[in-house]
């Protein structure tokens, strides 16, 4: 009762402070003159912070959203093999105990440091494993079998010192439902970009209940995992997962002979978006900002090459790539920003600039983050340990800064990457609607404003970043963020200095 008491009142405050916001700037949040937003990748906050002391972690699950049901509706009698290949990995036991497992601890004994297994999160898929909010579909619709019930003990983390001496939301959910592509732009627009033209082998294949078709029939999930015909698009040609970028660096080559600055328009990328963006809110008021992406510069080269070349960057998981991922730079995707333009010069950046910028005092006002892939922590290419240490690093450096008395730091995840939580999304009007929001992130709000030991259960989701942003910065707000999502500033005590 008392939670629920507090959401209402968290609601009720978030309301009031969005209409302050609209045409003015709170003049405690003018205390704050930069703010740093930076975009890991694929965790979800059970699996990562699920044992942080007075969170709304394991502990608190119920029966109803741990115990996981098989394709049919019944009880699994075990957690489904961990899938690899389409056999069960050796790394795990067959027969886990149909419930949440360490993946850090016997039987398993994987250290965060060890990369797992990527897992299925497409858009589809994700709505019928989140079950209503029951949250028991997620082993038997994983392509990675029981991997999806797996978390840590996050406490050797470098950010869970960050989270334990600051803030960490508990209550923060991804604003869209699937894969990283759509969580990003949602970020930068709170939109779903329209292709009305996408090709029908782009788009997803549903069944008359709006799930996504399985490529194969495996009744049960301890027999073997799902295939799924979730494509890039919906049948009406919003894009939900992975499309491509128009413009380099592209998971799409140029054409032969062509403009080495654009993807193969026969290849289908998505075409140049139009939508307003939390860019061009910052533009219209003449405050400075950055998107910051790991290896950039070397994508924007490797992008260029001849199409016959193989790429030595972007999605290149071999040793000593940086990995860049096209699909998780949502700017890339606008007219505004398109190759040559003004706005593309000014706001798309490399991680080289982003320290240069600290260093010599030009950050902007804004700033976005997002590491390259091998620094992500996104499972399948990379692991936990090494993207944690580069992104707390990161917080030191602004911490050890002329920026430190000014900023505020906003760490989180695109989305949960496949893992299970226990948390059901928030339903109902200001809140839900056709693309999420999805299943709950961690987030960790770093400054000398943010409150100290606190965690922080105001009901949040992604597209609260932007609501932040607009109010602190006194902006157009963007038409999709979700009415009754905080502004995060119940992180943020102006009192205490």
């Amino acid at each position: 009762m008392k939670r629920a008491i507090f959401f209402a009142a968290a609601l009720l405050a978030s309301a009031v402070s969005e209409c302050a916001a609209i045409g003015s700037i709170d003049e405690n949040l003018a205390k704050i003159e930069h703010v740093v937003v930076i975009y890991a990748e694929n965790r979800s906050f059970d699996h990562l912070y699920g044992l942080f002391p007075g969170a709304n972690g394991i502990a608190n699950a119920t029966r109803e959203n741990t115990l996981q049901l098989d394709r049919d509706g019944t009880p699994l009698t075990v957690l489904p093999p961990v899938w690899k290949a389409g056999k069960p990995d050796p790394a795990f036991p067959t027969d886990l105990p149909n419930r949440p497992f360490r993946i850090d601890a016997p039987p398993v004994n994987l250290p965060l440091s060890t990369p797992t297994r990527d897992l299925v999160h497409l858009f589809h898929v994700h709505q019928e494993q989140i079950a209503n909010g029951r949250n028991n579909l997620f082993a038997a619709l994983s392509d990675a079998g029981g991997l999806t019930m797996g978390y840590y003990d996050g406490s050797p983390l470098p950010m869970w010192k960050w989270a334990r001496e600051f803030t960490l939301a508990d209550n923060f959910f991804q604003a869209a439902f699937g894969g990283s592509f759509l969580n990003h732009m949602w970020l930068v627009c709170a939109c779903t970009p329209h292709h009305p033209g996408a090709p029908a082998a782009a788009r997803a294949q549903l069944d008359p209940q709006g799930r996504a078709k399985r490529r194969d029939n495996v009744p049960s999930a301890l027999a073997g995992p799902l295939w799924f015909l979730d494509g890039n698009y919906t049948p009406d040609g919003y894009a939900a997962n992975a499309a491509q970028p128009p413009y380099q660096p592209s998971g799409i080559p140029p054409v032969a002979g062509g403009n080495p600055d654009l993807a193969d328009r026969a290849r289908h990328p998505l075409p140049p978006q139009t939508a307003k963006t939390i860019g061009d809110t910052l533009s219209a008021k003449n405050i400075s900002w950055a998107w910051y992406a790991g290896a950039w510069n070397q994508a924007l080269a490797d992008g260029r090459r001849d199409p016959k070349e193989k790429r030595a960057v972007i999605y290149n998981t071999g040793a000593g790539s940086p990995n860049f991922q096209p699909h998780h730079q949502p700017f890339n995707y606008f007219s505004r920003f398109a190759p040559g333009t003004p706005g593309r010069e000014r706001h798309l950046k490399d991680y080289v600039d982003l320290i240069a910028a600290i260093d010599t005092g030009t950050l902007p006002q804004v700033a976005f983050y997002n590491p390259q892939g091998s620094l992500s922590e996104h499972p399948g290419y990379t692991d936990v340990l090494s993207g944690d240490r580069h992104i707390a690093a990161l917080i030191e450096e602004i911490r050890s800064s002329r920026y430190w008395p000014k900023v505020a730091i906003i760490v989180t995840y695109d989305e949960n990457g496949g893992f299970w939580d226990h948390v059901a999304p928030p339903s109902g009007p200001g809140w839900s609607d056709r693309w999420g929001p999805g299943t709950r992130v961690p987030a960790i709000i770093v400054s000398p404003w943010a409150k100290r030991g606190f965690i922080d259960s105001t009901p949040y989701d992604t597209t609260s970043i932007a609501k932040f942003i607009t109010r602190r910065f006194g902006l157009e707000p963007l038409p999709g963020v979700r009415p009754n999502a905080g502004d995060l500033s119940n992180a943020f005590d102006f009192s205490r200095q």
